[in-house]
This record gives C-alpha cells, sequence and structure tokens, in this order.
C-alpha cells in the first residue's frame, strides 16, 4: 500500500512539472522565550568526548544570543553536571591535554553556566577540590542534582557523543 502511494506521489508531482531536486526547506523561527531554564548531564566513556559536549552547550549559547532572538545571557539559567571520565579532563594535572575544553568552559562560566561536578564520582577517579579548577562546583551527587534541578523546571538535555567513523564526504 505505501508503495502505491509512494508511486501516486511521484506521478502527481512529475505531471506538475515539479520534482524533488526543485523543492527546498522552510526556514522557521521558533518564537523561544527568554526564559530559558537548561541543565546538561555530561556523562562520557572518553574524557576527550567532552570537547563534543561543549558544542552542544554552544548551540544554545548561539542560537539563542543571535538574531532573530538577541537574548542577553542573563536570560539563560544554564546548569552542567558532569560526573564521567570527562571528570579527568578538569583534572589540573591533565590541562595540557585538555586545556581547549577547560578554556571553553571558563569561557561559559563568565556567562552564567556553572559546572558542578559530583563528588562521589571525583572521588573515585581520585580528584578532590583543590584538583579542579576555581570555576567548578563540587556536588553531593550528580543523580540528586539532575533530580533537582529538573523538579525545579529545568529541561534535562543528554548529548549524545558518537564515535566518528566516516568523513563529512563520505557521508554527503
Amino acid at each position: 500500500m505505501r508503495w502505491i502511494l509512494l508511486i501516486a506521489a511521484v506521478v502527481t508531482l512529475a505531471q506538475s512539472g515539479t520534482s524533488f531536486a526543485q523543492q527546498s526547506a522552510t526556514i522557521v523561527n521558533t518564537p523561544y522565550e527568554e526564559d530559558q531554564k537548561i541543565v546538561f548531564e555530561f556523562y562520557f566513556d572518553h574524557p576527550a568526548k567532552i570537547n563534543s559536549a561543549l558544542y552542544w552547550l554552544k548551540a544554545v549559547h548561539t542560537t539563542l544570543g543571535n538574531e532573530p532572538y538577541g537574548f542577553a545571557p542573563d536570560f539563560f539559567d544554564i546548569k552542567v553536571v558532569i560526573h564521567g571520565t570527562e571528570i579527568a579532563a578538569l583534572a589540573k594535572k591533565n590541562y595540557y591535554l585538555y586545556s581547549e575544553a577547560v578554556e571553553r568552559m571558563r569561557y561559559y562560566h563568565e556567562f552564567g553556566v556553572q559546572f558542578k561536578v559530583c563528588s562521589l564520582s571525583a572521588l573515585e577517579y581520585g580528584y578532590g577540590k583543590e584538583d579542579l579548577p576555581e570555576f567548578v562546583e563540587l556536588v553531593p551527587s550528580a543523580v540528586t542534582e539532575l533530580v533537582h534541578w529538573q523538579s525545579k523546571g529545568y529541561a534535562l538535555i543528554v548529548p549524545k557523543v558518537w564515535e566518528k567513523k566516516y568523513s563529512l564526504e563520505e557521508i554527503r
């Protein structure tokens, strides 16, 4: 049945002189509100994946901070709860490996983003407050922290960071 409907649609387009190649997408500017309350959960199997996850944060800042929205960072309330291997990326002793990610986080912190590291996870990795940058807050537990902020109306975003197997050229 689906094939019959698909064939009928193609025949209709062909008869009208319109092809799929001639059609294009529609640009929509969703009417976002200024009060954005978001909690990101970072929990990765490799510390370097924090770099990709930070692009999710950048997407929020760039989209809402630029036109057509132009919201000031004061209208974003963003928390990042960290409790996976990416904690190692924050360790001062590993700065030489992950300095780009740490400096990007420091930059977002200047705009009000709060980075919260699970104390339980940090302890498992052998890190205490003296091992982490000054902009990091240690919280009792990542899970209870996530529940807390969601109960306060924050939207939960869990970035998916996959291993890249193909180049953009291969999949286009």
